[in-house]
């Protein structure tokens, strides 16, 4: 049967993903179903095409029988070729050992109408960009990601309109709320790939096995990831009657808990190919079950209908990555408490743990894979060759210890991209209430990567400028003991990190432009903050676009954004009850929406365009429904 399964899977079934791309370096994701040699071809335009042999540099770990990750990272110095040029197309392409074909030629839908390579340009300043945040597969709207192809697709003729960088600032995969098809797939996958099982410490099921086989394996596993403290009788039957970890999320009933289930959710988001010829076996489900399973059905039917799009997109643009919550579990280090409890129970660490290693070879590991290298290389290569439990655990012990999952990309100006999940701010009084997105240290050292620089970028998952009337609602229900019923997770949640992210924002000697660009919130806007009554002349704009497939409640978002222009108008006296009473800010008119509306809720994905200076010129949040909207116009001004 083994033989079978093999004979029937194509060779490369995920990427190739264009990662990080400097002019001496090239780093590529892959997955194929068998463990094979690669080379890679480089066509730089105007000159001969390359072709480099991948050595033991390519990094390659198995993930189950037919299923190996490939974390390319090529060193062109060191191949003896030839820097990349600026400013110009270059395209390239993948050879597998006993393929007659390459990838590109396997796959053509990796390259746009008329090229026969994946191509994409590299530039000597930041010219222009995408950035975008929250795909969820099963919310009822397009993919941004597609929209984004399609717009690119109507610029092939001009390599000087192709973005620099595609940023995907958090919740790249939703691994606590998965619809049940996607589930369903998600175990077919797991079937004909031979991912890894695994043992269970501390559940009620004792593997992996046993977790896919169990009654409450669909739409019911909130049941064995107990959240409320009145849940008593349930936990006690899970974890044998003392107090255990709390999942939050409000959608935990098909939550992902394997590195299995894991890894094939980031196959099946990434790549159409496995969707193509996959033998999917409806579970057995109550009625009330089975109506929303064929309701998520037909969304995800629309969902992988767009997927070549979103694969011919990642292929063509260089990416990089910043984990959010949902690339994890929701609320996920939200509070002191919350870590306290989640990481001190071996089966909610091993749940987190999981995540976080599919995290680290599907998006952290290409954007540093030097850092990864040297900090992670030896637990990762002793779990590839042999991924027992306790490979595993020594594995996920190290990657809670790691703290290097930040990064600065070397564009002119530069784009540093926080850590605000793993480098909190922990209380350690009122350990209930949020701790902050980044912890005195790790400010520190943003501050001076910062100085004496003309210009930056910063990509921060949670805005650091949010709505005040969502900030001053989530403040009341934290003051309450219920940070977590509201994902009370800004900027300004956290005294100690709010007054230090502005004291940098306006040092004298940080950049006198700040481009902020940020996600999570399900909405889109800009703001323009200038800060009163200082010497430094700091221009700052923070640019918000989510969700990439995802939106906000309509009429309560609605409410909330003609509530917040009446409750924080110029004149009103509100304004200095915030941590932003220094600070002048000026939202943007978003181009397409009521004259008075400030909030864009559209799921798509955002387009950034700078001048020399670092100055963002062009603001658009290009509609998944191809409703495009402009920020071209400052409003009325906010405190």
């Amino acid at each position: 049967m083994t033989a079978d399964l093999s004979s029937a899977l194509p060779t490369v079934i995920a990427g190739p993903i264009l990662r990080r791309v400097t002019s001496d370096r090239i780093a590529l994701w892959l997955v194929t179903s068998r463990r094979v040699s690669l080379s890679l071809e480089l066509f730089p335009a105007n000159a001969e095409p390359t072709r480099i042999q991948l050595t033991d540099d390519d990094r390659t770990i198995a993930i189950g029988e037919r299923a190996f990750v490939h974390l390319i990272d090529v060193d062109l110095i060191a191949a003896r070729v030839a820097p990349l040029p600026f400013d110009v197309p270059i395209g390239y392409d993948l050879w597998c050992d006993g393929e007659p074909q390459s990838v590109a030629q396997i796959e053509t839908g990796l390259c746009f109408d008329g090229e026969p390579h994946p191509r994409f340009v590299l530039r000597r300043r930041l010219t222009h960009l995408l950035h975008g945040s929250c795909r969820r597969p099963h919310h009822d709207s397009r993919d941004g990601m597609a929209r984004a192809e399609a717009w690119l697709g109507q610029r092939r003729d001009d390599p000087d309109a192709w973005p620099s960088q595609l940023l995907l600032t958090g919740d790249q995969i939703y691994a606590d709320d998965v619809a049940g098809p996607l589930l369903a797939a998600i175990h077919a996958t797991i079937d004909r790939l031979g991912l890894w099982p695994e043992t269970l410490e501390g559940a009620t099921v004792a593997d992996s096995a046993a977790l896919y086989a169990s009654p409450h394996s669909y739409y019911e596993r909130d049941q064995l990831l107990p959240k409320e403290r009145a849940n008593r009788a349930l936990r006690d039957r899970f974890f044998g009657g003392t107090r255990k970890p709390v999942f939050t999320s409000a959608c935990s009933g098909n939550h992902l808990i394997t590195f299995a289930e894991m890894m094939a959710m980031y196959l099946l988001t990434w790549s159409d190919t496995l969707w193509r010829d996959l033998v999917i076996s409806p579970p057995t489900l109550s009625e009330a079950y089975a109506e929303r399973y064929r309701d998520e059905q037909r969304i995800i039917d629309a969902f992988v209908a767009e997927l070549p799009a979103a694969r011919r997109l990642l292929a063509n643009v260089p990416t990089s990555m910043i984990f959010d919550d949902h690339d994890i579990t929701d609320d996920w280090n939200l509070t002191a408490a919350w870590e306290d409890s989640a990481y001190g129970h071996p089966f909610s660490r091993r749940i987190i743990g999981n995540a976080l290693m599919a995290y680290t070879l599907c998006q952290g590991w290409l954007n540093t894979p030097g850092v990864f290298a040297e900090h992670l290389a030896g637990p990762l290569s002793e779990f590839a060759a042999d991924p027992t439990a306790a490979h595993q655990n020594r594995l996920i012990d190290a990657l809670l210890g790691f703290d290097r999952w930040h990064y600065t990309l070397d564009t002119e100006p530069p784009i540093l991209v926080l850590d605000t999940r793993m480098h909190r701010w922990r209380r350690t009084h009122k350990t209930g209430k949020p701790s902050g997105l980044m912890d005195w240290e790790s400010l520190t050292a943003m501050q001076n990567e910062l100085m004496d620089r003309s210009a930056a970028v910063i990509v921060s998952a949670a805005p650091v400028f949010g709505v005040k009337l969502i900030e001053n609602v989530q403040r009341v229900f934290t003051w309450f003991g219920k940070p977590l019923m509201v994902d009370a997770e800004n900027w300004m949640a956290h005294r100690g990190a709010a007054v230090a992210m502005l004291q940098i924002l306006s040092h004298r000697r940080t950049p006198e432009n700040f481009t902020i660009l940020s996600g999570d919130v399900h909405y889109s806007f800009v703001y323009e903050v200038r800060l009163r009554h200082v010497r430094t002349h700091q221009r700052i704009w923070q640019i918000v676009s989510s969700g990439i497939k995802n939106e906000f409640p309509a009429r309560l978002l609605r409410w909330f954004d003609r509530l917040n222009r009446w409750l924080y108008s110029p004149r009103s006296p509100l304004n200095w009850f915030t941590k932003r009473r220094r600070l002048r800010v000026s939202p943007r008119h978003p181009r397409t929406v009521g004259s008075h509306r400030r909030l864009v809720n559209q799921a798509g994905m955002g387009y950034v365009r700078f001048n020399e200076d670092g100055e963002p010129v062009a603001i658009v949040q290009l509609g998944a429904d191809h409703q495009d909207t402009r920020f071209d116009e400052t409003a009325d001004l906010e405190t």
